[in-house]
């Protein structure tokens, strides 16, 4: 999915050399999914168990909404 690509390019653009050794994993735990998965984390239709993965779900968000702005 091209539309997932970039919104993931951008907070490893942008965040991700910033972010601390948990977020990282997070991140990568994130990748490791399936883009459907992915994409029902990131539009909320569901919402994951891990804290870590809800955070690094909460900083992709905030950073596709100020690029947005």
């Amino acid at each position: 999915m091209r539309e997932l690509d970039v919104v993931l390019m951008r907070y490893m653009e942008c965040d991700y050399d910033a972010a601390g050794q948990a977020e990282k994993a997070s991140f990568e735990t994130l990748l490791s999914l399936q883009d459907p998965e992915i994409l029902d984390l990131l539009t909320g239709r569901i919402i994951a168990e891990d804290a870590g993965l809800r955070h690094i779900i909460e900083r992709i968000l905030a950073n596709s909404r100020s690029e947005n702005t």
